[in-house]
Protein backbone atom coordinates (compact mmCIF):
# COMPACT_ATOMS: atom_id res chain seq x y z
CA UNK A 1 0.00 0.00 0.00
CA UNK A 2 1.44 3.33 -0.93
CA UNK A 3 2.13 5.59 1.98
CA UNK A 4 1.04 8.73 0.17
CA UNK A 5 -2.64 7.90 0.19
CA UNK A 6 -4.26 11.14 1.27
CA UNK A 7 -7.82 12.46 1.53
CA UNK A 8 -9.96 10.99 -1.25
CA UNK A 9 -10.31 12.88 -4.49
CA UNK A 10 -14.03 12.16 -4.76
CA UNK A 11 -14.51 13.27 -8.34
CA UNK A 12 -12.30 10.53 -9.72
CA UNK A 13 -14.62 7.84 -8.38
CA UNK A 14 -17.94 9.03 -9.79
CA UNK A 15 -19.71 6.84 -12.33
CA UNK A 16 -23.10 8.52 -12.64
CA UNK A 17 -22.07 12.10 -13.38
CA UNK A 18 -22.29 12.80 -9.68
CA UNK A 19 -19.11 14.84 -9.53
CA UNK A 20 -21.19 17.95 -9.98
CA UNK A 21 -22.81 17.20 -6.67
CA UNK A 22 -19.50 16.79 -4.85
CA UNK A 23 -18.52 19.80 -2.84
CA UNK A 24 -15.30 20.35 -0.99
CA UNK A 25 -15.75 20.79 2.69
CA UNK A 26 -13.28 21.68 5.38
CA UNK A 27 -13.12 19.93 8.71
CA UNK A 28 -11.75 21.04 12.02
CA UNK A 29 -10.28 17.61 12.68
CA UNK A 30 -8.46 15.00 10.66
CA UNK A 31 -8.39 11.29 11.27
CA UNK A 32 -5.55 8.87 11.77
CA UNK A 33 -5.43 5.52 9.93
CA UNK A 34 -7.08 3.78 12.89
CA UNK A 35 -10.07 6.10 12.79
CA UNK A 36 -9.34 8.11 15.93
CA UNK A 37 -9.37 11.90 15.79
CA UNK A 38 -6.03 13.65 15.50
CA UNK A 39 -6.05 16.99 17.25
CA UNK A 40 -5.10 19.98 15.22
CA UNK A 41 -2.15 22.12 16.33
CA UNK A 42 -3.02 24.27 19.28
CA UNK A 43 -1.47 27.69 19.75
CA UNK A 44 -1.71 27.49 23.53
CA UNK A 45 0.88 25.57 25.52
CA UNK A 46 0.49 23.65 28.80
CA UNK A 47 1.83 25.60 31.76
CA UNK A 48 5.24 24.69 33.10
CA UNK A 49 5.21 23.08 36.53
CA UNK A 50 8.24 25.07 37.57
CA UNK A 51 7.58 28.15 39.70
CA UNK A 52 8.61 31.63 38.78
CA UNK A 53 10.55 33.69 41.31
CA UNK A 54 7.34 35.22 42.63
CA UNK A 55 6.00 31.70 43.32
CA UNK A 56 3.32 31.80 40.59
CA UNK A 57 2.88 29.52 37.59
CA UNK A 58 4.00 30.98 34.31
CA UNK A 59 3.62 29.63 30.78
CA UNK A 60 6.70 28.58 28.89
CA UNK A 61 6.51 28.93 25.14
CA UNK A 62 9.33 26.69 23.94
CA UNK A 63 9.56 23.84 26.44
CA UNK A 64 6.23 23.19 28.09
CA UNK A 65 7.41 20.76 30.75
CA UNK A 66 11.19 20.41 30.80
CA UNK A 67 14.10 21.94 29.00
CA UNK A 68 15.18 18.70 27.35
CA UNK A 69 14.66 14.97 27.25
CA UNK A 70 17.66 14.37 29.61
CA UNK A 71 16.00 16.39 32.38
CA UNK A 72 12.77 14.42 31.97
CA UNK A 73 14.63 11.10 32.13
CA UNK A 74 16.48 12.20 35.25
CA UNK A 75 13.24 13.27 36.96
CA UNK A 76 11.64 9.89 36.21
CA UNK A 77 14.63 8.05 37.63
CA UNK A 78 14.50 10.12 40.82
CA UNK A 79 10.78 9.37 41.18
CA UNK A 80 11.43 5.64 40.70
CA UNK A 81 14.13 5.65 43.41
CA UNK A 82 11.91 7.49 45.86
CA UNK A 83 8.94 5.15 45.35
CA UNK A 84 10.57 1.78 44.67
CA UNK A 85 13.98 1.93 46.26
CA UNK A 86 17.39 1.42 44.74
CA UNK A 87 16.31 -1.74 42.89
CA UNK A 88 14.27 0.47 40.62
CA UNK A 89 17.39 0.92 38.55
CA UNK A 90 16.54 -2.46 37.06
CA UNK A 91 13.22 -1.08 35.69
CA UNK A 92 13.52 0.54 32.28
CA UNK A 93 10.51 2.80 31.89
CA UNK A 94 11.63 3.85 28.42
CA UNK A 95 11.70 0.20 27.36
CA UNK A 96 8.16 -0.25 28.65
CA UNK A 97 6.96 2.83 26.80
CA UNK A 98 8.75 1.73 23.65
CA UNK A 99 7.13 -1.70 23.98
CA UNK A 100 3.68 -0.09 24.05
CA UNK A 101 4.43 1.90 20.94
CA UNK A 102 5.78 -1.25 19.30
CA UNK A 103 2.52 -3.08 20.04
CA UNK A 104 0.49 -0.30 18.47
CA UNK A 105 2.70 -0.33 15.39
CA UNK A 106 2.40 -4.11 15.20
CA UNK A 107 -1.40 -3.99 15.32
CA UNK A 108 -1.47 -1.30 12.66
CA UNK A 109 0.96 -3.28 10.52
CA UNK A 110 -1.18 -6.41 10.81
CA UNK A 111 -4.28 -4.46 9.85
CA UNK A 112 -2.67 -3.09 6.69
CA UNK A 113 -1.24 -6.52 5.86
CA UNK A 114 -4.77 -7.93 6.06
CA UNK A 115 -5.99 -5.24 3.68
CA UNK A 116 -3.13 -5.92 1.27
CA UNK A 117 -3.97 -9.64 1.32
CA UNK A 118 -7.61 -8.86 0.48
CA UNK A 119 -6.52 -6.65 -2.40
CA UNK A 120 -4.19 -9.37 -3.67
CA UNK A 121 -7.02 -11.92 -3.54
CA UNK A 122 -9.21 -9.57 -5.56
CA UNK A 123 -12.31 -10.24 -3.43
CA UNK A 124 -14.53 -7.38 -4.60
CA UNK A 125 -17.25 -8.03 -2.04
CA UNK A 126 -14.81 -8.05 0.87
CA UNK A 127 -13.13 -4.85 -0.31
CA UNK A 128 -16.44 -3.04 -0.74
CA UNK A 129 -17.48 -4.03 2.79
CA UNK A 130 -14.07 -2.98 4.13
CA UNK A 131 -14.47 0.39 2.43
CA UNK A 132 -17.93 0.84 3.96
CA UNK A 133 -16.52 0.01 7.40
CA UNK A 134 -13.64 2.45 6.90
CA UNK A 135 -16.12 5.21 6.08
CA UNK A 136 -18.21 4.29 9.11
CA UNK A 137 -15.03 4.53 11.26
CA UNK A 138 -14.03 7.83 9.60
CA UNK A 139 -10.76 6.22 8.49
CA UNK A 140 -10.13 8.50 5.53
CA UNK A 141 -6.65 7.21 4.77
CA UNK A 142 -7.81 3.62 4.42
CA UNK A 143 -10.97 4.72 2.59
CA UNK A 144 -8.96 6.52 -0.07
CA UNK A 145 -6.62 3.60 -0.62
CA UNK A 146 -9.48 1.09 -0.87
CA UNK A 147 -11.38 3.32 -3.31
CA UNK A 148 -8.29 3.53 -5.49
CA UNK A 149 -8.17 -0.25 -5.65
CA UNK A 150 -11.94 -0.64 -6.11
CA UNK A 151 -11.97 1.76 -9.04
CA UNK A 152 -9.74 -0.71 -10.89
CA UNK A 153 -12.00 -3.66 -10.07
CA UNK A 154 -15.50 -2.41 -10.91
CA UNK A 155 -17.05 -1.84 -14.32
CA UNK A 156 -20.52 -0.91 -15.58
CA UNK A 157 -19.95 -3.31 -18.48
CA UNK A 158 -18.38 -6.24 -16.61
CA UNK A 159 -19.71 -9.23 -14.70
CA UNK A 160 -22.79 -8.77 -12.48
CA UNK A 161 -20.66 -8.30 -9.36
CA UNK A 162 -18.47 -5.71 -11.11
CA UNK A 163 -21.48 -3.79 -12.39
CA UNK A 164 -23.20 -3.75 -9.02
CA UNK A 165 -19.86 -2.82 -7.42
CA UNK A 166 -19.60 0.24 -9.65
CA UNK A 167 -22.91 1.62 -8.36
CA UNK A 168 -22.18 0.68 -4.75
CA UNK A 169 -18.86 2.50 -4.99
CA UNK A 170 -20.78 5.45 -6.38
CA UNK A 171 -22.98 5.31 -3.29
CA UNK A 172 -19.94 5.35 -0.99
CA UNK A 173 -18.48 8.35 -2.82
CA UNK A 174 -21.79 10.16 -2.52
CA UNK A 175 -21.98 9.34 1.17
CA UNK A 176 -18.53 10.82 1.75
CA UNK A 177 -19.47 13.96 -0.15
CA UNK A 178 -22.93 14.21 1.49
CA UNK A 179 -24.30 14.46 -2.04
CA UNK A 180 -26.56 11.40 -2.05
CA UNK A 181 -29.80 13.36 -2.01
CA UNK A 182 -28.75 15.73 -4.79
CA UNK A 183 -27.55 12.78 -6.91
CA UNK A 184 -30.84 10.97 -6.31
CA UNK A 185 -32.72 14.02 -7.55
CA UNK A 186 -30.33 15.02 -10.33
CA UNK A 187 -30.19 11.55 -11.84
CA UNK A 188 -33.82 11.95 -12.76
CA UNK A 189 -33.00 15.25 -14.46
CA UNK A 190 -30.08 13.66 -16.32
CA UNK A 191 -32.23 10.78 -17.57
CA UNK A 192 -33.19 10.66 -21.24
CA UNK A 193 -36.42 11.90 -22.72
CA UNK A 194 -39.55 10.38 -21.21
CA UNK A 195 -40.20 8.04 -24.13
CA UNK A 196 -36.67 6.63 -23.82
CA UNK A 197 -36.96 6.22 -20.06
CA UNK A 198 -40.24 4.43 -20.53
CA UNK A 199 -38.53 2.07 -22.95
CA UNK A 200 -35.84 1.29 -20.34
CA UNK A 201 -38.50 0.49 -17.76
CA UNK A 202 -40.31 -1.66 -20.31
CA UNK A 203 -37.09 -3.58 -21.08
CA UNK A 204 -36.57 -4.33 -17.38
CA UNK A 205 -40.23 -5.34 -17.11
CA UNK A 206 -39.79 -7.80 -19.98
CA UNK A 207 -36.41 -9.32 -19.10
CA UNK A 208 -37.03 -9.79 -15.36
CA UNK A 209 -40.28 -11.24 -14.01
CA UNK A 210 -40.19 -9.34 -10.72
CA UNK A 211 -42.78 -6.73 -11.69
CA UNK A 212 -44.89 -9.18 -13.69
CA UNK A 213 -44.86 -11.55 -10.72
CA UNK A 214 -46.03 -8.81 -8.38
CA UNK A 215 -48.77 -7.58 -10.67
CA UNK A 216 -49.97 -11.08 -11.53
CA UNK A 217 -50.17 -12.28 -7.94
CA UNK A 218 -51.94 -9.12 -6.77
CA UNK A 219 -54.39 -9.29 -9.67
CA UNK A 220 -55.12 -12.92 -8.84
CA UNK A 221 -56.03 -11.98 -5.28
CA UNK A 222 -58.24 -9.09 -6.47
CA UNK A 223 -60.02 -11.26 -9.05
CA UNK A 224 -60.67 -13.92 -6.40
CA UNK A 225 -62.05 -11.40 -3.91
CA UNK A 226 -64.25 -9.67 -6.53
CA UNK A 227 -65.65 -12.75 -8.31
CA UNK A 228 -69.21 -12.06 -7.14
CA UNK A 229 -69.14 -8.25 -7.08
CA UNK A 230 -70.96 -6.07 -9.63
CA UNK A 231 -69.24 -2.79 -8.76
CA UNK A 232 -65.49 -2.80 -8.22
CA UNK A 233 -63.41 0.15 -7.04
CA UNK A 234 -59.63 -0.37 -7.19
CA UNK A 235 -57.48 2.16 -5.32
CA UNK A 236 -53.92 2.06 -6.63
CA UNK A 237 -51.53 4.00 -4.39
CA UNK A 238 -48.89 4.20 -7.12
CA UNK A 239 -50.53 4.06 -10.52
CA UNK A 240 -47.32 4.64 -12.55
CA UNK A 241 -48.16 3.59 -16.13
CA UNK A 242 -51.27 1.71 -15.07
CA UNK A 243 -49.70 -1.42 -16.56
CA UNK A 244 -50.95 -3.68 -13.78
CA UNK A 245 -54.57 -3.23 -14.85
CA UNK A 246 -54.05 -4.00 -18.53
CA UNK A 247 -54.47 -7.70 -17.73
CA UNK A 248 -56.99 -7.49 -14.86
CA UNK A 249 -59.64 -5.60 -16.86
CA UNK A 250 -59.86 -8.33 -19.54
CA UNK A 251 -59.82 -11.02 -16.83
CA UNK A 252 -62.78 -9.47 -15.02
CA UNK A 253 -64.56 -8.97 -18.34
CA UNK A 254 -64.29 -12.68 -19.14
CA UNK A 255 -65.69 -13.97 -15.85
CA UNK A 256 -68.95 -16.00 -15.84
CA UNK A 257 -72.01 -13.76 -15.56
CA UNK A 258 -70.41 -10.84 -17.35
CA UNK A 259 -68.06 -8.02 -16.31
CA UNK A 260 -68.54 -5.72 -13.32
CA UNK A 261 -68.37 -1.97 -13.59
CA UNK A 262 -64.82 -0.93 -12.74
CA UNK A 263 -63.61 2.30 -11.22
CA UNK A 264 -59.90 2.87 -10.67
CA UNK A 265 -58.50 5.62 -8.46
CA UNK A 266 -54.93 6.29 -9.53
CA UNK A 267 -52.71 8.05 -6.99
CA UNK A 268 -49.75 9.81 -8.56
CA UNK A 269 -46.20 10.70 -7.58
CA UNK A 270 -43.59 12.84 -9.27
CA UNK A 271 -41.44 9.92 -10.43
CA UNK A 272 -44.38 8.27 -12.16
CA UNK A 273 -45.38 11.53 -13.80
CA UNK A 274 -41.87 11.99 -15.14
CA UNK A 275 -41.66 8.45 -16.48
CA UNK A 276 -45.02 8.80 -18.22
CA UNK A 277 -44.02 12.04 -19.84
CA UNK A 278 -47.17 13.71 -18.56
CA UNK A 279 -50.02 13.65 -16.05
CA UNK A 280 -52.61 11.03 -15.19
CA UNK A 281 -54.66 11.77 -18.30
CA UNK A 282 -52.25 9.47 -20.16
CA UNK A 283 -53.16 6.60 -17.82
CA UNK A 284 -56.89 7.31 -18.14
CA UNK A 285 -56.73 7.15 -21.92
CA UNK A 286 -54.71 3.95 -21.87
CA UNK A 287 -57.00 2.08 -19.49
CA UNK A 288 -60.21 3.46 -21.01
CA UNK A 289 -59.20 2.09 -24.40
CA UNK A 290 -58.70 -1.41 -22.92
CA UNK A 291 -62.03 -1.25 -21.07
CA UNK A 292 -63.80 -0.16 -24.23
CA UNK A 293 -62.39 -3.07 -26.21
CA UNK A 294 -63.51 -5.46 -23.46
CA UNK A 295 -66.94 -3.79 -23.21
CA UNK A 296 -66.43 -3.07 -19.50
CA UNK A 297 -68.15 -0.07 -17.88
CA UNK A 298 -65.15 1.95 -16.75
CA UNK A 299 -64.33 5.14 -14.84
CA UNK A 300 -60.95 6.54 -13.93
CA UNK A 301 -60.43 8.93 -11.03
CA UNK A 302 -57.12 10.78 -11.08
CA UNK A 303 -55.76 11.63 -7.62
CA UNK A 304 -52.73 13.77 -8.43
CA UNK A 305 -51.37 13.80 -4.90
CA UNK A 306 -48.44 12.25 -3.08
CA UNK A 307 -49.31 9.14 -1.09
CA UNK A 308 -48.02 10.82 2.08
CA UNK A 309 -50.78 13.43 1.70
CA UNK A 310 -53.70 11.16 0.81
CA UNK A 311 -56.76 11.54 3.01
CA UNK A 312 -60.13 9.77 2.98
CA UNK A 313 -61.83 12.55 1.00
CA UNK A 314 -59.29 12.20 -1.85
CA UNK A 315 -60.56 8.68 -2.63
CA UNK A 316 -64.20 9.52 -3.44
CA UNK A 317 -65.67 6.37 -1.99
CA UNK A 318 -69.21 5.60 -3.21
CA UNK A 319 -71.88 3.49 -1.47
CA UNK A 320 -72.34 -0.08 -2.67
CA UNK A 321 -68.94 -0.59 -4.30
CA UNK A 322 -66.50 -3.34 -3.39
CA UNK A 323 -63.09 -1.87 -2.68
CA UNK A 324 -59.65 -3.30 -3.45
CA UNK A 325 -56.56 -1.43 -2.22
CA UNK A 326 -53.30 -2.03 -4.07
CA UNK A 327 -49.86 -1.38 -2.51
CA UNK A 328 -47.47 -2.57 -5.23
CA UNK A 329 -43.81 -1.61 -4.73
CA UNK A 330 -44.72 1.68 -3.02
CA UNK A 331 -45.07 1.38 0.76
CA UNK A 332 -41.29 1.19 1.19
CA UNK A 333 -41.15 4.82 -0.02
CA UNK A 334 -43.31 5.93 2.90
CA UNK A 335 -41.43 7.24 5.97
CA UNK A 336 -42.23 5.51 9.24
CA UNK A 337 -41.54 6.03 12.93
CA UNK A 338 -37.79 5.62 12.42
CA UNK A 339 -37.70 8.74 10.23
CA UNK A 340 -39.94 11.23 11.97
CA UNK A 341 -43.01 11.86 14.06
CA UNK A 342 -45.38 11.02 11.19
CA UNK A 343 -45.58 7.29 10.51
CA UNK A 344 -47.12 7.26 7.03
CA UNK A 345 -46.76 3.50 6.55
CA UNK A 346 -49.06 2.65 9.40
CA UNK A 347 -51.28 5.66 8.69
CA UNK A 348 -51.98 4.44 5.15
CA UNK A 349 -52.76 0.95 6.43
CA UNK A 350 -55.22 2.40 8.95
CA UNK A 351 -56.73 4.51 6.17
CA UNK A 352 -57.13 1.39 4.04
CA UNK A 353 -58.75 -0.43 6.96
CA UNK A 354 -61.28 2.39 7.41
CA UNK A 355 -62.51 1.72 3.85
CA UNK A 356 -63.59 -1.83 4.78
CA UNK A 357 -61.99 -3.25 1.62
CA UNK A 358 -62.66 -6.72 0.29
CA UNK A 359 -58.93 -7.17 -0.26
CA UNK A 360 -55.63 -5.30 0.19
CA UNK A 361 -52.62 -6.43 -1.84
CA UNK A 362 -48.97 -5.93 -0.93
CA UNK A 363 -45.96 -6.44 -3.21
CA UNK A 364 -42.54 -5.50 -1.85
CA UNK A 365 -38.89 -6.31 -2.29
CA UNK A 366 -37.69 -8.75 0.34
CA UNK A 367 -34.87 -6.74 1.90
CA UNK A 368 -34.06 -4.99 5.16
CA UNK A 369 -32.81 -1.50 4.34
CA UNK A 370 -35.12 0.61 6.50
CA UNK A 371 -33.76 0.72 10.05
CA UNK A 372 -30.58 -1.32 9.56
CA UNK A 373 -27.37 0.59 10.48
CA UNK A 374 -25.14 1.69 7.62
CA UNK A 375 -22.70 -1.22 7.32
CA UNK A 376 -25.33 -4.02 7.66
CA UNK A 377 -27.54 -2.06 5.24
CA UNK A 378 -24.65 -1.86 2.79
CA UNK A 379 -24.16 -5.64 2.92
CA UNK A 380 -27.92 -6.25 2.62
CA UNK A 381 -28.05 -4.02 -0.46
CA UNK A 382 -25.23 -5.99 -2.05
CA UNK A 383 -26.84 -9.35 -1.29
CA UNK A 384 -30.26 -8.19 -2.53
CA UNK A 385 -29.25 -6.55 -5.80
CA UNK A 386 -26.59 -9.02 -6.94
CA UNK A 387 -29.20 -11.67 -7.89
CA UNK A 388 -31.08 -9.01 -9.86
CA UNK A 389 -27.94 -8.13 -11.83
CA UNK A 390 -27.28 -11.84 -12.36
CA UNK A 391 -30.80 -12.38 -13.68
CA UNK A 392 -30.39 -9.46 -16.09
CA UNK A 393 -27.22 -11.14 -17.34
CA UNK A 394 -29.17 -14.26 -18.26
CA UNK A 395 -31.82 -12.40 -20.24
CA UNK A 396 -29.80 -9.56 -21.77
CA UNK A 397 -26.29 -10.04 -23.24
CA UNK A 398 -23.58 -7.88 -21.70
CA UNK A 399 -22.87 -6.28 -25.05
CA UNK A 400 -26.52 -5.27 -25.46
CA UNK A 401 -26.43 -1.52 -26.04
CA UNK A 402 -29.39 -0.82 -23.74
CA UNK A 403 -28.32 -2.92 -20.75
CA UNK A 404 -26.17 -0.24 -19.13
CA UNK A 405 -28.97 2.31 -19.53
CA UNK A 406 -31.50 -0.09 -18.00
CA UNK A 407 -29.30 -0.72 -14.96
CA UNK A 408 -28.33 2.92 -14.47
CA UNK A 409 -31.80 4.42 -14.84
CA UNK A 410 -33.82 1.66 -13.17
CA UNK A 411 -31.50 0.29 -10.45
CA UNK A 412 -28.47 2.50 -9.74
CA UNK A 413 -30.48 5.46 -8.48
CA UNK A 414 -32.10 3.29 -5.83
CA UNK A 415 -28.78 1.74 -4.79
CA UNK A 416 -27.10 5.14 -4.37
CA UNK A 417 -29.99 6.42 -2.26
CA UNK A 418 -29.88 3.42 0.09
CA UNK A 419 -26.12 3.74 0.64
CA UNK A 420 -25.53 7.48 0.58
CA UNK A 421 -28.55 8.95 2.35
CA UNK A 422 -29.90 9.04 5.89
CA UNK A 423 -32.99 10.46 7.57
CA UNK A 424 -35.74 11.95 5.38
CA UNK A 425 -33.35 12.03 2.39
CA UNK A 426 -33.32 8.23 2.25
CA UNK A 427 -36.59 7.29 0.56
CA UNK A 428 -35.69 3.71 -0.45
CA UNK A 429 -36.53 1.88 2.79
CA UNK A 430 -37.40 -1.78 2.26
CA UNK A 431 -38.65 -4.10 4.97
CA UNK A 432 -38.87 -7.86 5.24
CA UNK A 433 -42.24 -9.59 4.98
CA UNK A 434 -42.21 -10.33 8.71
CA UNK A 435 -42.25 -6.61 9.49
CA UNK A 436 -44.99 -5.90 6.94
CA UNK A 437 -47.04 -8.73 8.46
CA UNK A 438 -46.77 -7.13 11.89
CA UNK A 439 -47.91 -3.78 10.49
CA UNK A 440 -50.95 -5.28 8.75
CA UNK A 441 -51.99 -7.27 11.80
CA UNK A 442 -51.58 -4.20 14.00
CA UNK A 443 -53.85 -2.29 11.60
CA UNK A 444 -56.55 -4.94 12.02
CA UNK A 445 -56.11 -7.07 8.87
CA UNK A 446 -56.17 -10.85 8.46
CA UNK A 447 -54.28 -12.89 5.84
CA UNK A 448 -56.01 -13.58 2.53
CA UNK A 449 -54.05 -16.58 1.14
CA UNK A 450 -53.36 -16.53 -2.58
CA UNK A 451 -55.08 -19.29 -4.53
CA UNK A 452 -53.36 -22.32 -6.00
CA UNK A 453 -54.47 -21.13 -9.45
CA UNK A 454 -52.36 -17.98 -9.02
CA UNK A 455 -49.40 -20.11 -7.97
CA UNK A 456 -49.64 -22.38 -11.01
CA UNK A 457 -50.04 -19.39 -13.37
CA UNK A 458 -46.90 -17.74 -12.01
CA UNK A 459 -44.96 -20.99 -12.23
CA UNK A 460 -45.88 -21.16 -15.90
CA UNK A 461 -44.64 -17.58 -16.29
CA UNK A 462 -41.28 -18.42 -14.73
CA UNK A 463 -40.73 -21.37 -17.07
CA UNK A 464 -40.42 -18.92 -19.94
CA UNK A 465 -37.53 -17.14 -18.22
CA UNK A 466 -34.89 -19.25 -16.49
CA UNK A 467 -34.80 -22.30 -14.23
CA UNK A 468 -32.78 -20.33 -11.67
CA UNK A 469 -35.92 -18.46 -10.62
CA UNK A 470 -37.69 -19.99 -7.64
CA UNK A 471 -41.25 -19.64 -6.33
CA UNK A 472 -42.08 -20.51 -2.74
CA UNK A 473 -45.42 -20.44 -0.96
CA UNK A 474 -45.16 -19.84 2.79
CA UNK A 475 -48.51 -19.66 4.57
CA UNK A 476 -50.26 -18.04 1.62
CA UNK A 477 -47.40 -15.63 0.87
CA UNK A 478 -45.55 -16.00 -2.41
CA UNK A 479 -41.79 -15.38 -2.62
CA UNK A 480 -40.12 -15.00 -5.98
CA UNK A 481 -36.40 -15.65 -5.76
CA UNK A 482 -33.22 -16.20 -7.71
CA UNK A 483 -31.28 -19.34 -6.78
CA UNK A 484 -33.19 -19.55 -3.49
CA UNK A 485 -32.56 -15.92 -2.53
CA UNK A 486 -36.00 -14.31 -2.06
CA UNK A 487 -36.24 -11.08 -4.05
CA UNK A 488 -39.94 -10.11 -4.00
CA UNK A 489 -42.77 -11.02 -1.62
CA UNK A 490 -46.46 -10.84 -2.52
CA UNK A 491 -49.43 -11.30 -0.20
CA UNK A 492 -53.04 -10.21 0.31
CA UNK A 493 -55.11 -9.16 3.33
CA UNK A 494 -58.74 -8.76 4.28
CA UNK A 495 -60.67 -7.09 7.08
Amino acid sequence: MESNCGPPNLEQYCTLDSSSGVQNSSSTASFSPNGSPVSQPNNSCPMDLRRSPDNTCSPVSDSCVTDNEHDLSHMIRQLETAMLGTDSDNIDVHAIMASGRSTEVSIESERWKYMMDMIAQGDLKELLCACAKAIENKDMHLTDCLMTQLRQMVSVSGEPKQRLGAYMLEGLVARLASSGSSIYKSLRCKEPASSELLSYMHILYEICPYFKFGYMSANGAIAEAMKDESRVHIIDFQIAQGSQWLTLIPALAARPGGPPSIRITGIDDSTSAYARGGGLEIVRQRLSKVAELCKVPFEFHAAAISATDVQFENLRIQPGEAIAVNFAMMLHHMPDESVGAQNHRDRLLRLAKSLSPKVVTLVEQEANTNTAPFVPRFLETMNHFLPIFESIDVSLPRDHKERINVEQHCLAREIVNIIACEGPERVERHELLGKWRSRFIMAGFKPFPLSSFVNSTIKSLLQSYCDKYTLEDKDGVLFLGWMNRAIVASCAWRC
